[in-house]
């Protein structure tokens, strides 16, 4: 059954396609996945940098912007951590519709729930980035302090200490900021997003 049938408000709506003959841009997700301190948001935000200065409207959501508002309510329990990433995905379906590139950057550590937003999205919308820095890396980095926390117990449930990280199987772009420099990992990102996006 289409969401048309359910609700008829759809059929009132300006769809996708003429808004993004509007903005004269593709709507995609580039979903961010990898270790904190990976570097995704670093690389989120050059990228949106890179779109804006050629035209495009981006939306990035991430961790601060997202548990600090909508998901405010949520702790980082197995159960709440599946629904951060369902929220999050309604969310970015709404961009989506709306025409809007949206740069997701989440640790989203397992495949259960990766699979889970490509189905809300739509796996065609969606593009998948993994931030394949290593955990040594990402523990020197730790600028939140947040490793040495698990590491000493005061943090449950971290994931790469306490909680695993489920290597994605084939991510569209794979990336490792402790191998590439923050120029030339955009650049890998932005040849594979402008195919995409270009209207």
């Amino acid at each position: 059954m289409q969401n048309n049938d359910i609700y008829p408000v759809f059929d009132q709506i300006i769809n996708k396609e003429q808004k993004e003959r509007l903005l004269k841009q593709r709507a995609k997700v580039l979903w961010f996945t990898g270790l904190s301190g990976s570097g995704k948001t670093t690389l989120g935000a050059s990228i949106e940098k890179e779109l804006f200065n050629r035209g495009f409207l981006t939306q990035i959501l991430d961790g601060d912007n997202i548990r600090s508002g909508i998901n405010k309510n949520l702790k980082f329990t197995e159960e709440d951590r599946v629904e951060n990433i369902r929220r999050i995905a309604e969310v970015t379906k709404l961009f989506l519709n709306c025409g809007v590139i949206t740069i997701n950057c989440f640790i989203s550590p397992t495949k259960e729930s990766r699979d889970m937003a490509k189905n809300i999205i739509g796996k065609e919308n969606l593009i998948e980035v993994y931030v394949n820095t290593p955990l040594e890396v990402c523990e020197q980095r730790d600028t939140k302090g947040l490793y040495a926390k698990a590491r000493s117990g005061k943090l449950k449930n971290f994931t790469g200490i306490s909680s695993p990280f489920e290597i994605p199987e084939n991510p569209d772009i794979t990336v490792n900021t402790a191998e590439l420099s923050l120029k030339d990992s955009t650049k890998k990102i932005l040849d594979f997003l402008l195919k995409e996006v270009t209207y």
